[in-house]
């Protein structure tokens, strides 16, 4: 009687990784097909974010592709436990992350702020290193401009300030 109950148990199992096998064969195909496009998308996306970025913002150009190849490979991640019959469990991740991104993008609301002034900045043609601005209180020399920072030199210190607070409101002083 037990050997009867595994043995049924067993043929069910070999019964449904055989109803199995053309899911996953799919999912193979897609993961595979999905591995050439992304690749392919994220050398164009990074050919046409060099042309429009100088090589000193380099670190601009790698975070957007990165967000990009992110945003995709979790695409196909949906798409494949779609194709594997769990699209009840890709809707619910599809959403849970949602609610997660938007629980994130308020966490660092103010980090994401400084980063998108960086990005201004260093894409303006009037704030450059070596460059005399007045920022809020304070009238420095430009010594880098970062994605979440810009550093100044004062009086022999540096000062660092959040890009977001330079970006508002900066004047450039004559030489």
């Amino acid at each position: 009687m037990v050997t009867d109950t595994l043995a049924q148990g067993l043929d069910t199992v070999v019964e449904d990784i055989a109803a199995s096998l053309p899911r996953i064969a799919l999912a193979v195909v897609v993961v595979a097909a999905a591995y050439v496009g992304i690749k392919i998308a994220l050398l164009v996306v990074r050919s046409a974010l060099d042309r429009g970025y100088a090589e000193d913002e380099k670190l601009v150009v790698d975070l957007l592709v990165t967000v990009v190849g992110v945003l995709m490979w979790f695409s196909v991640a949906l798409v494949v436990l779609d194709v594997l019959g769990l699209g009840g469990i890709a809707a619910s991740l599809g959403t849970a992350t949602g609610f997660v991104a938007l629980g994130i993008a308020y966490a660092l609301s103010d980090m994401i702020a400084d980063t998108v002034a960086g990005v201004y900045l260093l894409r303006d043609p009037d704030f450059n290193r070596g460059d005399t601005v007045t920022t809020g209180n304070v009238t420095g020399v430009v010594e880098s401009i970062e994605l979440r920072k810009t550093r100044l030199e004062v009086e022999g210190d540096t000062v660092v300030l959040p890009n977001g607070q330079v970006e508002k409101g900066w004047t450039l002083e004559g030489d």
